[in-house]
């Protein structure tokens, strides 16, 4: 059987924001290359912009730094998933499954929808589709999805 490693979720310090640039760039640049919008500059500016001590959590992998996401409020309600990355050699585990259930719970027992916005074409939208997402808006780059809390 296949297990899980032990994780956790911590409140991301301004330390963690080298990292997590770093690992936007690794898990996402094929898809952006794809899509023409990779611009090593532009992405790092993205993260900076919705980097946030507050709303920023990292993912530590049996100690270790494995990831990153943002739970923030989203100006319609509910909550704004955002830079939910997974390290490579993390990816296809069940692992990025686990972490999105638990903040799904958390909504959920909030009784708050939860959105996202993901890159046209990227695995991601079917993990998320598998958890409950609608495509709810497309252009040719983005994906919008939406998820009403479990009831």
């Amino acid at each position: 059987m296949n297990s899980l490693p032990a994780w956790t979720l911590e409140p991301a310090g301004p330390k963690d924001l080298d990292p997590i640039s770093d690992l936007k760039d690794q898990v996402m640049r094929a898809d952006l290359e794809r899509l023409g919008r990779w611009d090593p500059e532009r992405s790092r500016r993205r993260v900076r912009h919705s980097f946030s001590t507050r709303y920023t959590s990292v993912l530590l992998v049996d100690g270790a730094f494995g990831g990153s996401v943002t739970v923030r409020p989203d100006e319609r309600g509910g909550r704004r998933l955002e830079m939910f990355y997974l390290a490579p050699h993390l990816q296809g585990r069940g692992l990025g499954s686990a972490v999105l259930r638990h903040l799904l719970a958390d909504a959920d027992a909030a009784g708050e929808p939860v959105h996202l916005t993901v890159l046209r074409g990227s695995a991601a939208q079917r993990l998320y589709e598998r958890h409950g997402f609608e495509v709810v808006d497309e252009d040719p780059i983005d994906v919008t999805m939406h998820r009403e809390p479990a009831r």
